[in-house]
């Protein structure tokens, strides 16, 4: 009898799982579909702007956390 509840609950934790897998699945979409709407709406100069500046604060950031890991304190924040 434990074995069958044991199985009930592995059953019912699997499922719970596909759910949630299906529900990133629909946020992924979602996220995608609202980027591409939004690049559209900008234009192809002005996105590329935005990618370049992203990259970057991207680069700054990372600069700055090597200096914190490297025992340098870098302190020029945006």
């Amino acid at each position: 009898m434990p074995q069958n509840k044991l199985k009930q609950k592995v059953e019912g934790l699997t499922r719970i799982v596909k759910g949630l897998l299906n529900e990133v699945r629909a946020n992924t979409d979602l996220a995608q579909g609202t980027l591409t709407a939004f690049q559209l709406h900008i234009g192809k100069d002005e996105w590329e702007k935005i990618v370049n500046e992203l990259k970057e604060v991207e680069e700054r950031r990372a600069a700055a956390q090597a200096g914190i890991n490297g025992k340098n304190l870098d302190l020029d924040v945006e």
